[in-house]
C-alpha cells in the first residue's frame, strides 16, 4: 500500500531560504563537524570524551535537519498569491487589532515558513484561519484554542 507523503506549503522565498540552509549545513556545517570529530578522536579514549560526545551529538542534528529539509524540498507545493482581492496565501495584509488598536502586517504563509518575528503567520494559526478569504474591509473574530476571541479588520491586501 503507497504511503501517503506530506505536501509542504511553500513560497518562492521559503524554497530559497531552504535551499541556501541546505547548501549551508552540506558545505560547511558538515566539513566543520568531522573536523570536530577527528580533534576530539585524537585525544584517545573516547569512552569518556565530552568533545567526541559532542561532536556526535551535532553530527546527528546536522544530518537530521539535512534530511529533513530535503524530504520538505521533495515533497513542496509551491504557493503563488493569487491576483484577486481575497486573502489568500502567500499575500501581505495589513490587520487592524481593534480591542488593541494596533495595526500589524503579516505575511501569510504554509506552516514550514511560518515565523511570527518576522511577521509571517500560518494559515494553519488562528488569525490565519479567520482572515482566509476576507476581503480588503472585512471584519473578523478570531477564536483562540483558550476560548477567547478578539477581531481584526483587514485594512489592505497585497
Amino acid at each position: 500500500m503507497a504511503k501517503n507523503k506530506q505536501v509542504f506549503e511553500l513560497t518562492q522565498e521559503g524554497v530559497d531560504q531552504l535551499r541556501a540552509e541546505l547548501s549551508h549545513l552540506k558545505d560547511v556545517k558538515r566539513p566543520e563537524n568531522v573536523i570536530a570529530l577527528q580533534e576530539a578522536r585524537a585525544q584517545g579514549d573516547l569512552s569518556e570524551n565530552a568533545d567526541y560526545d559532542a561532536a556526535r551529538d551535532e553530527q546527528a542534528r546536522i544530518e537530521a535537519r539535512i534530511k529533513e529539509i530535503e524530504n520538505i524540498l521533495e515533497n513542496f507545493k509551491l504557493i503563488k498569491a493569487s491576483s484577486d482581492n481575497k486573502v489568500t496565501t502567500g499575500k501581505t495584509v495589513t490587520l487592524f487589532f481593534v480591542e488593541k488598536k494596533k495595526t500589524v502586517d503579516y505575511q501569510l504563509v504554509g506552516t514550514i515558513e511560518a515565523n511570527p518575528m518576522l511577521n509571517k503567520i500560518s494559515t494553519d494559526s488562528p488569525v490565519g484561519k479567520a482572515i482566509i478569504g476576507a476581503v480588503e474591509g472585512d471584519s473578523v473574530e478570531v477564536h483562540l484554542e483558550t476560548g477567547k476571541s478578539f477581531h481584526v479588520q483587514i485594512l489592505d491586501i497585497k
